[in-house]
């Protein structure tokens, strides 16, 4: 992995007048908007190419200054949309680096079930199920393949309170993943997007869920240990990375005797 002041990740070039900043960050085909928004889409291209790793610093304010030929407020108010968004992590007196998805920043930025009483709690997973299969139209659509592309389908039960409580089916694309395999996911050692990322470097940085209910079928009712016909709530969530591309879809059933869904939105947030 390249040095985040290596030249080469920097792309640096000679700098320009301020007259013709706009140009330079249009040239590369990033469109007519507000500059900081230019800069911003310039360093979420950046993250996404794999040049840095999670947990890797990217360059200094100066150096993408110099990279984009841009005052330093501009890049700042890009950096800071980035990390208000949890896609960069600043650390002071050592720099801005791309986050690493940790248990804790799972629990508090993608986990929305919680205890009526509002209490987290990190799940137990087990995992019930890992298929190959191909896609039908609903998961192509959701996840941008073609019909009949190679897909994994797994089966996680998350454990809560010593009971089982949610029972998630997720959905993603082999070519995205082309080496897993189910021992190395069952025996990964962090959450499934912490895995994603440091496994595969596929970061999910935002996902959206839609909310319904349905009752238990035999299958699901066994797995959970409720009774048969028993209202669920439905989650179905698809998870993106770097330039809306869809890394899986989730639907989770979750059973609501003691556990809710919780959910905070900033005015950061819903204009994301």
């Amino acid at each position: 992995m390249k040095e985040a002041n290596d030249p080469k990740v920097l792309g640096r070039k000679s700098p320009k007048s301020a007259g013709k900043r706009r140009e330079k960050i249009a040239g590369s085909g990033i469109g007519s908007r507000p500059l900081y928004k230019e800069v911003k889409l310039a360093l979420t291209r950046l993250l996404s190419s794999g040049e840095i790793g999670a947990g890797e610093a990217i360059p200094t304010e100066k150096q993408l200054c110099e990279q984009y030929d841009v005052s330093i407020g501009t890049v700042r108010k890009a950096i800071d949309e980035l990390v208000t968004e949890r896609v960069l992590v600043r650390q002071q007196g050592r720099g801005t680096f791309l986050a690493t998805y940790s248990a804790e920043r799972m629990l508090n930025y993608f986990w929305h079930i919680v205890r009526k009483d509002g209490v987290r709690e990190i799940p137990i997973v087990q995992t019930v199920s890992f298929e190959k299969g191909r896609a039908v139209a609903v998961t192509a659509k959701a996840l941008s393949i073609g019909v009949g592309e190679d897909i994994f389908r797994i089966n996680n039960l998350l454990i809560l309170g010593g009971e089982p409580v949610i029972l998630d089916e997720i959905e993603i694309a082999r070519a995205m993943f082309p080496t897993l395999t189910e021992d190395t996911f069952a025996k990964r050692d962090t959450t499934v997007y912490g895995f994603y990322q440091s496994a595969f470097g596929v970061n999910v940085i935002r996902t959206f869920d839609r909310l319904g209910t349905v009752a238990a079928d035999v299958t699901n009712a066994k797995r959970l240990g409720v009774p048969l016909g028993m209202p669920l709530l439905e989650i179905r969530r698809v998870a993106y990375t770097f330039n809306d591309q869809p890394v899986e879809t989730r639907r989770s059933l979750v059973v609501t005797e003691k556990y809710e869904y919780y959910n905070t939105l900033s005015s950061d947030d819903t204009s994301s």
